[in-house]
C-alpha cells in the first residue's frame, strides 16, 4: 500500500472538515487489501486503510514493529464519482468486493459524512496510545452519551462517551468498524438533541 496514505493528525482532520465529500466503506472478500488499494490508486481514487503497529520477531530473533491494517477486509474510498460509476469500477477489479449499503433492503450505498470520516481518520492515528478498535457489533452494544470534546488533545472531536474498565473513552463509529480513544470525561460536553415534539 502507498506509504503516503497516512492517517491525518487531529489538526488536519479539523482543517479538512471543509471538504464535504462523503466516503464509502467497502468490504473485501479476499485477503488482497494491498492490491485493492493499488487498484483504487491507479484509478485516481482517494482511499483510507486504518493501520496499527504490530510487534513481531524477525528471522534473527530481533523485536520489530510494523504498520499493518487493523482489519484485512475493509477499505474506505472517497466518493468522487457517482454510485453507478463506482459500481462499474468495482466490476472491473479482479478482486471481489462490495460497498456497504444503508440496509439490507436497498442497494443505495451508505455515504459516510465527511466530518465523521475525517474524525474517524484522526482517531485512527497509529501513534496515539490508549486506542481500541471494535467491530460494528461491539460498537453497537456500547452504551454512551453523545459528546463534543471541548478541551485537551481531542478538542473538536465528537462521538459517544463510553466507560470501560473504570476508564472513559470517546467512541467513533463508521460502517464496518469503531475506534475508541481514552479521554477525560471532564473535557467532554454532552451534545443536546432536539426534542421531536418541538
Amino acid at each position: 500500500m502507498d506509504e503516503k496514505n497516512e492517517n491525518p493528525s487531529l489538526a488536519t482532520a479539523v482543517d479538512e472538515e471543509r471538504d464535504l465529500t462523503p466516503w464509502y466503506a467497502i468490504r473485501l472478500y479476499s485477503n488482497s487489501l494491498s492490491k485493492v488499494a493499488d487498484f483504487f490508486k491507479e484509478n485516481g481514487m482517494e482511499y483510507f486503510v486504518p493501520m496499527q503497529y504490530r510487534d513481531y520477531m524477525d528471522e534473527n530473533g530481533k523485536h520489530r514493529r510494523k504498520l499493518r491494517p487493523v482489519v484485512s477486509n475493509l477499505i474506505f474510498v472517497k466518493k468522487t464519482v457517482r454510485q453507478q460509476a463506482m459500481s462499474e469500477l468495482l466490476i472491473r477489479c479482479q478482486y471481489k468486493m462490495s460497498v456497504i449499503t444503508r440496509d439490507r433492503t436497498t442497494r443505495d450505498y451508505y455515504e459516510i459524512p465527511a466530518k465523521q470520516m475525517y474524525e474517524f481518520q484522526a482517531m485512527c492515528n497509529p501513534d496515539i496510545e490508549m486506542r481500541k478498535y471494535l467491530s460494528s457489533e461491539e460498537s453497537r452494544l456500547k452504551v454512551g452519551t453523545p459528546v463534543l470534546v471541548k478541551h485537551g488533545p481531542l478538542k473538536g472531536l465528537s462521538g459517544r462517551l463510553v466507560r470501560q474498565s473504570h476508564k472513559y473513552f470517546l467512541l467513533k463509529e463508521v460502517p464496518g468498524l469503531g475506534v475508541m480513544l481514552k479521554v477525560s470525561r471532564w473535557c467532554c460536553q454532552p451534545i443536546e438533541t432536539k426534542n421531536p415534539k418541538e
